[in-house]
């Protein structure tokens, strides 16, 4: 057995890149930073000497070099929910498409020295921007009152605020009570999400707008929680109501309220139709497979990105709401005369 060790490897860096695709060190830094001088060819050379070393970037170095991180902050609240989980993931794949880092960092929603301190942190960083994913207005309130120095943008605010992306909640609302108004139904209820979230307050909007729009009397309002265990527990006032149809604030809502029916003997869309909000990756699998409202959280995240960096994907279009989609399923039928 050998006593010599040959010890860790050693990282491939930018002189070695150099060496095998024939340029300077000063070129190679070059193409890292995308500097827009660098020739087509050249580029592609230092490019293909990367990959064939398996160069890896140091995002320290790199930020040494420029006094650029190259990083995007993310400041989130009630991250366990689907909308918010699921914009963090999109956040992350469109940064790294556009090569930046994310840093993340999470606050109570409800404790404005948390989200201060939240802020700071990712200040500290060193971040170019920061995307505030926080649907409850306290939030907002207090990253709004503080002076970042930094670009600040927000998602699932439903408009809230000045800095706001957000998908139209509202018009995602009325598009599910359409689908159940067209249907037939003119007895529709609403399970809604928590009062404090502003995606529930607009989701509810959008549900009395609807109704409102097509002449039919105002629907009763049954509070949820998001949970699936919320969903569970309206089935009473669901079927108390007299209505032929509910239109779920989000999914899981709405699985529970399956579950629920189907265990008092209630067929669905058979006595009763249900339309959800989200599209959760789940939903297709329902019984019945769930009539709801799709979010682009993928749109959402780019466009947030696309504003942070203030790249040539930034436009004018990146501002505006994004629009939800009905996906119809199976859990609407026209009601029993």
């Amino acid at each position: 057995m050998s006593e010599t060790s040959s010890g860790p490897a050693r990282a491939v860096g930018v002189r070695e890149v150099a060496v095998r695709a024939g340029v300077s060190r000063q070129t190679v830094s070059r193409v890292l930073n995308d500097h827009p001088e660098v020739a087509a060819a050249t580029k592609e050379r230092v490019l293909a000497a990367m990959a064939e070393l398996g160069y890896r970037m140091n995002n320290a170095a790199r930020a040494l070099g420029t006094r650029r991180t190259r990083t995007i902050g993310v400041l989130a609240s009630d991250a366990l929910q689907y909308g918010p989980s699921r914009s963090i993931a999109a956040i992350e794949a469109s940064a790294r498409q556009a090569g930046y880092w994310v840093s993340a960092a999470f606050a109570d929603s409800g404790d404005a020295e948390a989200v201060t301190g939240a802020v700071d942190h990712l200040v500290g960083q060193g971040v170019e921007g920061i995307v505030v994913v926080a649907p409850h207005a306290r939030t907002l309130q207090t990253v709004e009152s503080l002076r970042v120095g930094i670009p600040v943008v927000t998602l699932h605010s439903a408009g809230y605020g000045s800095h706001g992306l957000w998908v139209d909640q509202t018009a995602g609302a009325r598009l599910a009570v359409a689908a159940l108004a067209d249907a037939g139904h003119t007895r529709i209820a609403h399970l809604a999400g928590p009062a404090d979230w502003l995606e529930a307050e607009s989701r509810a909007t959008g549900f009395a707008a609807e109704l409102a729009a097509r002449g039919l009397d105002e629907g009763p309002v049954i509070a949820g929680d998001w949970t699936a265990g919320s969903g569970y527990a309206a089935v009473t006032a669901v079927r108390a109501a007299e209505v032929t149809a509910v239109f779920a604030a989000n999914d899981q809502m709405a699985l529970g309220l399956l579950s629920g029916l189907h265990e008092a003997g209630v067929p669905v869309p058979g006595e009763i139709s249900v339309v959800g909000f989200d599209d959760t990756p789940d939903s297709a699998f329902y019984w019945p497979k769930l009539t709801t409202v799709r979010q682009d959280f993928d749109e959402l995240a780019r466009r947030a990105v696309a504003v942070l960096t203030g790249g040539s994907a930034a436009a004018a279009s990146d501002l505006t709401p994004v629009a939800p989609q009905l996906i119809m399923r199976d859990s609407v039928a026209a009601p029993r005369l």
